[in-house]
C-alpha cells in the first residue's frame, strides 16, 4: 500500500470556520510536536499526501487549504476578502491558535513559504520554526520589474490588465484547466516524470471547477505587490531551513542561495535533480530531512 493510500485511511478531513468561511484541513498523528503544511499556488492539502503519514508517526500533522484553494471557500476577491499574503498569513496564525492550540512548525512550498513567514511574523508566539521548500521568489513583483528585460517589464502588466477583463480571464483559465495542459505544466515543474500521475492531475483540476475559482486565479495573477521573501526573512524571530530542488525552472536555486545568507536560515539544503515541488516529487528525500529538523529542534 502506498503512502497516499495509507493517508486516505488514517487522515481525517475536517472543516474549520474562519471569518465566516469554511476552511478544509486534514490532521493525522496524536503525539509529538505540531506541524502545519502549507501548499503552493494552484495546489491544495492533497499535495502533502505523501508526507502526512510519514511525519505523523512522530508529530501531530495538519495540512490546510488556504482560502481560495482546494476544498476551502473561494469568496469574491476584493469584496468579501483580499487574496494577499497578509490574509493567508493571518489565516495560518488563527488556525494555529484556534485549531492546533500549541506552537507549531510551519512547512511551506512555493508561495506557502511566504505565507508561513508572514504567519510567523504576525504571531511569533505560535511558530517554533519554518521550513521553506523552493520558496517563491516573486520574480514578477513590482519592485523586481525594473531588473527584467523590457518585454517582461511591459508584458506582465499588460497580461495582468487583460486578465482583469472578465471574459478574457475566464477564457484563459479554462484553457489552463485541462488535463493535458496541467500535465504539460507539471512535467516542466517536476524532473521525475513518473511523479506526474493522473492522481496528481486530478488533485490540481478538481478545485478548478468550484464556483469562484476563476476569480481567485485572476486575483492572484494580478497580485504583484505585498511582501518579498527578502523582506520577511530578517523579521523572523524563529529559525528557518530551506530546501531547494536544483532543477526548479521557476525559482532558480542561485537566487535561493542568496536568501540563505540571512542569519535566520540555519541550513540551506540543495536537492539534486529535483524540481519545484520536491516534497511530492521525492518524498523519500524530503521527509527524512523534515523529520530530523523538527525532532532535532524539539530535542
Amino acid at each position: 500500500m502506498n503512502s497516499a493510500a495509507i493517508a486516505s485511511l488514517n487522515t481525517t478531513t475536517k472543516i474549520w470556520m474562519w471569518q465566516g468561511f469554511p476552511i478544509s484541513y486534514q490532521t493525522q498523528g496524536n503525539t509529538g510536536p505540531a506541524v502545519v503544511l502549507i501548499h503552493g499556488f494552484g495546489a491544495s492539502l492533497g499535495h502533502w499526501r505523501k508526507n502526512i503519514p510519514v511525519l505523523a508517526a512522530d508529530c501531530c500533522v495538519y495540512a490546510i487549504d488556504l482560502i481560495g484553494f482546494g476544498g476551502s471557500a473561494k469568496p469574491t476577491p476584493g469584496q468579501e476578502i483580499a487574496y494577499t499574503f497578509e490574509t493567508w498569513g493571518q489565516q495560518i496564525a488563527d488556525f494555529c491558535r484556534e485549531v492546533v492550540g500549541t506552537p507549531a512548525f510551519l512547512v511551506g512550498n512555493s508561495i506557502g513559504c511566504i505565507v508561513a513567514m508572514q504567519a510567523a511574523i504576525a504571531s511569533p508566539d505560535l511558530v517554533v520554526g519554518v521550513a521553506l521548500i523552493n520558496c517563491s521568489l516573486r520574480l514578477l513583483h513590482d519592485r523586481k520589474r525594473d531588473t527584467k528585460p523590457w518585454h517582461q517589464r511591459f508584458g506582465a502588466p499588460l497580461m495582468q490588465q487583460l486578465l482583469s477583463i472578465e471574459w478574457v480571464g475566464e477564457f484563459f483559465f479554462q484553457q489552463l484547466a485541462k488535463p493535458e495542459v496541467v500535465k504539460k505544466i507539471l512535467l516542466q515543474a517536476y524532473k521525475r516524470a513518473d511523479a506526474v500521475t493522473d492522481e496528481l492531475i486530478d488533485l490540481i483540476l478538481k478545485p478548478a471547477s468550484d464556483r469562484g475559482a476563476v476569480e481567485v486565479f485572476v486575483a492572484f495573477t494580478r497580485y504583484s505587490s505585498g511582501p518579498l521573501p527578502e523582506d520577511l526573512l530578517p523579521l523572523l524571530t524563529c529559525p528557518a531551513i530551506m530546501l531547494w530542488g536544483t532543477e526548479d525552472p521557476w525559482e532558480p536555486i542561485a537566487l535561493g542561495r542568496e536568501l540563505a545568507k540571512f542569519p535566520q536560515v540555519q541550513k540551506f539544503i540543495p536537492l539534486e535533480g529535483l524540481g519545484h515541488c520536491p516534497q511530492d516529487e521525492a518524498p523519500d528525500v524530503v521527509n527524512p530531512i523534515l523529520q530530523d529538523w523538527i525532532l532535532g529542534h524539539g530535542a
